[in-house]
């Protein structure tokens, strides 16, 4: 039987989502805990998204075949309890067969998180922390550059395709905390960190507007390729369903 489930994690401590040779990741500790709940015998583990080294997750969605008895809940909390700390799942459930959530996901969005004041330990665990004050209006008003239909060449590693749809892209500030939310069909890998870096220099007024708009239509890599770091980024949610992704892959 095909399940679906999602899952959360902190991903500090992880090489990213996807298996790897001599590597900690998240699709290893499911498969890993998964095997443990059949008797040895490997599960494939399929996801959304594969999220990079550090990158986080709060809806990261996943799919798997599973021949026992057990039933959602009860698969749930038997992995769960075989999961380490900073992984767990939820919402196991029933899937069509064939299901993959990579295919099936017709919109994921990403949130990176700033902590936009004094250095703080604890919230910097899973936010940037940038000293300098950011002028979130004109953040807002140069993240409508990237919405729309674009080659982000500039912005992202090389893909099958740099073409992606943006639909939305949301700066806000909530006292020190600056949260950036984008939201697309699919992301070519390293897209968001770099698009996230090219806004705070907006927000550092060292680019406007017009020079962002200029890097997305440039021939190189834009700010020489910089990307804000990992540990401010997090999958916050895949919608499944409807008209599926121009370009299936997802790298982040």
């Amino acid at each position: 039987m095909r399940y679906r489930a999602t899952v959360e994690y902190d991903g500090t401590d992880f090489a990213g989502f996807q298996l790897q040779p001599n590597a900690r990741t998240v699709q290893g500790e499911l498969e890993a805990a998964l095997a443990r709940l059949a008797g040895g015998e490997r599960i494939v583990v399929d996801g959304a998204g594969r999220t990079d080294a550090g990158v986080h997750a709060a809806g990261q969605v996943i799919g798997f075949t599973y021949l026992g008895g057990l039933s959602g809940p009860s698969i749930q909390r038997a992995v769960n309890a075989m999961l380490p700390p900073d992984v767990a799942i939820r919402g196991v459930r029933r899937a069509p067969n064939g299901f993959h959530p990579r295919y099936a996901a017709r919109y994921r969005e990403y949130r990176y998180t700033v902590w936009n004041g004094p250095r703080s330990p604890l919230r910097e665990r899973h936010a940037l922390g940038v000293r300098s004050p950011l002028d979130i209006a004109a953040m807002a008003s140069a993240g409508s550059v990237f919405e729309g239909r674009h080659d982000f060449s500039t912005f992202g590693g090389t893909g099958r395709s740099p073409v992606r749809t943006v639909y939305t892209v949301r700066v806000r500030r909530e006292g020190r905390l600056v949260t950036i939310d984008v939201g697309a069909e699919s992301f070519l890998r390293g897209q968001v960190r770099r698009m996230v870096a090219a806004l705070l220099e907006v927000g550092l007024g060292t680019l406007d507007t017009e020079g962002l708009r200029a890097a997305l239509a440039g021939p190189g890599p834009a700010l020489n390729g910089a990307a804000a770091p990992a540990k401010g980024l997090c999958l916050r949610r895949v919608v499944l369903g409807g008209r599926p992704s121009d370009d299936k892959e997802d790298e982040e």
